[in-house]
């Protein structure tokens, strides 16, 4: 079974549908020790062929577009939020303190490149506000590895002890992840089918997504580059963000694009969300698990209140297990899981050639959001798709034999084919074009990013 194949069964596909799938190989794309450029091939043409056969779904078509996956649109993808430049500026990748450590019998890895995520970190360590990377450095070093994960997490802040691969083997939190499938699919009620208005083959192929109305409650960056594809399909993506923490700007930039962008306080806003929630065909959640129940967007209160919706979630660790309500983000999965020594070493930890978890884990979510719809439309209920990138980490670590290097074919020369630039209220913006393609499907975005904040809590 290859890579596609297995990601479109575990997406609920029918396997005789990979025909339709052609891949351009190219070269020295993503190379790694773990078969990284596999995955991320794997992940855009799943996500390609649920675009494909919702839009023949739509127009009633015998055969489902082709689609193709060109190694080298889909390297760019996956570097998108490091490839970006605004008015010609790089984007800042991470902050002083989101770094590997040395801690006094290892490494830790820490993630403090928002504000309140900093102000915890440094409070687990009892350090000044204004403290440096070499005072930080020294604290950690007093301390073993575990000991800082612990604190961290105790203080609400985020950091994880390296791990050898046989080590996260031996974790709680390892057993749970294995034993759960690549993409939880649930039915939440019996609500009957949801049959959107036909289109005709052109308008199909071009935009399948178009009158789904998306309500984006997700943050960097899988769940964000899950509602960019959405919106790439014609979705209506509204982005709700707390007014007291907005995204990080060149995030917000890379992956707001054919997006909304408003600012909502759940906690005073419930009869605004409500309103939109009635409307929504689907709402997509990327915070740390169960912390938005008690705004009632736990998937069973949604279906209870407004049966027939698309719940999609992702989180980093997975909704279970001893790490289940834990904070976390793509760096951290792989220190946890045992990727940062494959890819370097327990003594000098490595890194993937990209942020692979999270992109790879948004492709999937956005072709799982898909498939949902799909199946509502001859087979109706409310639908729960659930991912995580620990479980996608083990699909790369355990779940593909490795294979170092790109694979043979076209010549790849870099991503600069793959580039393009568009003007916005951001500024002139560079950016990776889409990696999903099928025949006749989009080639960019309907429009670019607009400011964080700036639209209002309503549909179109």
């Amino acid at each position: 079974m290859t890579e596609i194949e297995f990601a479109w069964t575990a997406l609920g596909g029918d396997p005789a549908q990979v025909s339709c799938v052609s891949v351009v190989e190219r070269a020295g794309t993503l190379p790694a020790r773990l078969p990284v450029n596999r995955l991320a091939r794997a992940c855009v043409g799943a996500c390609a062929l649920a675009a494909a056969e919702l839009g023949a779904r739509r127009a009633g078509l015998g055969r489902l577009p082709d689609a193709e996956v060109d190694d080298g649109a889909v390297a760019a993808a996956f570097h998108s939020e490091r490839l970006l430049r605004v008015d010609g500026r790089e984007p800042v990748a991470f902050a002083p303190l989101s770094r590997f450590w040395r801690s006094a019998d290892g490494w830790v890895r820490t993630h403090a490149n928002y504000p309140h995520h900093r102000a915890r970190l440094l409070q687990a360590l009892g350090l000044p506000e204004d403290v440096s990377v070499a005072d930080a450095g020294e604290r950690i070093a007093g301390r073993s590895a575990l000991e800082v994960e612990d604190a961290v997490h105790r203080a609400g802040g985020l950091a994880v002890a390296l791990r050898t691969p046989r080590e996260w083997a031996a974790h709680g939190q390892a057993a749970e992840v294995a034993a759960r499938p690549l993409v939880e699919r649930e039915r939440l009620d019996t609500s009957p089918a949801r049959v959107r208005p036909a289109l005709d083959p052109a308008a199909a192929r071009l935009l399948p997504a178009a009158g789904l109305r998306v309500l984006d409650l997700t943050r960097v960056l899988a769940g964000p580059v899950a509602t960019r594809t959405l919106a790439l399909l014609g979705a209506d993506v509204l982005r709700l963000d707390p007014p007291h923490a907005p995204e990080l700007p060149d995030l917000h930039a890379d992956t707001g694009f054919g997006k909304r962008s408003a600012a909502l306080d759940l906690s005073t806003g419930r009869d605004t969300l409500e309103e939109l929630l009635a409307a929504a065909d689907v709402v997509v959640t990327g915070y740390r698990p169960g912390s938005l129940d008690r705004f009632g967007l736990s998937p069973e209160a949604l279906a209870e209140r407004h049966p027939g919706l698309v719940v999609a979630q992702v989180s980093a660790w997975g909704a279970y297990g001893p790490w289940g309500g834990r904070r976390g983000f793509d760096s951290l999965v792989q220190a946890a899981t045992g990727v940062a020594v494959t890819e370097g070493s327990a003594e000098r930890p490595g890194a993937l050639p990209a942020q692979a978890l999270d992109h790879g884990t948004g492709y999937l979510l956005a072709a799982a959001v898909l498939r949902a719809v799909t199946e509502q439309s001859y087979d109706g209920g409310g639908r729960l798709v659930r991912l995580a990138l620990a479980r996608t980490a083990h699909w790369l670590t355990d779940g593909m034999p490795a294979a170092p290097g790109g694979g043979g074919g076209a010549g790849y020369g870099g991503p600069d084919a793959w580039l393009t630039e568009t003007g916005s209220r951001l500024g002139r913006l560079r950016h990776a074009l889409p990696a999903v393609s099928f025949t006749g499907g989009p080639a960019g975005w309907a429009r670019p990013p607009v400011p964080w904040g700036s639209d209002p809590a309503r549909w179109q």
